[in-house]
């Protein structure tokens, strides 16, 4: 067997084995559209457990493109026990300024709306109307500068490990991750105006909205068209089993619960580091965790198969140029 067969063999064996160990499905949701500026604001529940990953975010598409300037924006649940963190994550290389906010509340059992306000002079990340964090100087010009096409409205759903979100294990799916609304205000001369508000009533994908299908950030998972469902109102994100997509059960309610404050004392945020940041301010000045786009692919995969895995892997062998994968934030923290 030459050095190139016996490569082909291993890799097909890996694939095979990696496919059959990380058989999970999650979800990616967005706007075919962006904007640059204005308030971009969600009605969500969270999804609950351990090493689960929900997340609402800002992108700029094509941020993973080599050699690109990287924007993005997050809110991300992580945890067993379902706390928030905050990213404003850009340059080039990309590099991620994380916050941990300390809030009283509950994320994952009850609906809450999460806002950013993106202006040419600040950033600023709401709950329920509160600002928990705001960035502006270098930071808000890194985004004034370079995502001039502006950014999409993101949501996703997927598996960790024990170094971002958590440990998770396949036992405790499914799980969902649950959309109210979505809307976009428009900025200009200092203020908002609402430009358009998406309710998720028709039963199906609205206009201008689309599914991803591509691996999750630690590949554990590939999202899949098919756990992205819109059910009595809502829009509903699934992390399931590869063969069991798609929404079960009754979708929880809206009855509006209390809304999220900072906890009393904690400073609403810390850092990396776990240095305090002032509530509705700029905070204190954040540990940089130099973050690389991982020299992943971004890869189309069908959900009926995971041998496109090693088609993959034979296209690379062969010399095939890919598209690198759109988020590797998760390797890289």
């Amino acid at each position: 067997m030459t050095l190139t067969q016996h490569t082909i063999a291993c890799l097909i064996a890996i694939a095979t084995v990696t496919s059959a160990a990380h058989a999970v499905s999650s979800a990616e949701f967005y706007t075919s559209e962006a904007h640059q500026y204005g308030r971009f604001e969600a009605r969500i529940r969270f999804a609950a457990g351990d090493g689960v990953v929900s997340s609402f975010f800002l992108w700029k598409n094509g941020s993973e493109v080599a050699g690109t300037f990287w924007n993005e924006l997050d809110f991300e649940k992580l945890g067993a026990d379902c706390h928030l963190e905050t990213n404003a994550y850009f340059g080039s290389p990309a590099v991620v300024h994380s916050q941990k906010h300390v809030l009283v509340g509950d994320l994952c059992g009850e609906f809450h709306t999460y806002a950013y306000e993106w202006t040419p002079d600040y950033i600023a990340w709401q709950v329920d109307g509160i600002e928990i964090r705001r960035e502006s100087g270098a930071t808000a010009a890194a985004y004034s500068a370079n995502a001039t096409a502006g950014m999409q409205m993101r949501f996703n759903i997927w598996p960790g490990d024990a170094s971002f979100g958590g440990n998770f294990s396949p036992s405790i799916l499914p799980l969902y991750q649950f959309i109210n609304w979505a809307q976009y205000s428009s900025y200009s001369a200092g203020a908002f105006t609402l430009a358009w508000r998406q309710d998720f009533d028709a039963g199906s994908a609205p206009t201008g909205w689309l599914t991803g299908n591509w691996g999750s950030p630690k590949n554990l998972s590939t999202h899949a068209p098919g756990n992205v469902n819109f059910v009595d109102g809502f829009a509903v994100l699934a992390l399931t089993a590869d063969n069991s997509l798609g929404t079960t059960g009754v979708v929880p309610s809206d009855t509006g619960g209390t809304a999220i404050v900072p906890a009393s004392g904690a400073g609403g945020a810390t850092g990396a580091g776990g240095s305090n940041a002032s509530v509705g301010g700029a905070g204190a000045a954040q540990p940089e965790v130099t973050a690389s786009d991982g020299g992943g692919c971004r890869v189309a995969v069908a959900q009926s198969t995971r041998s496109s895995a090693v088609v993959t892997l034979l296209g690379v062998l062969a010399g095939a140029v890919l598209v690198r994968r759109r988020r590797a934030k998760g390797s890289a923290l």
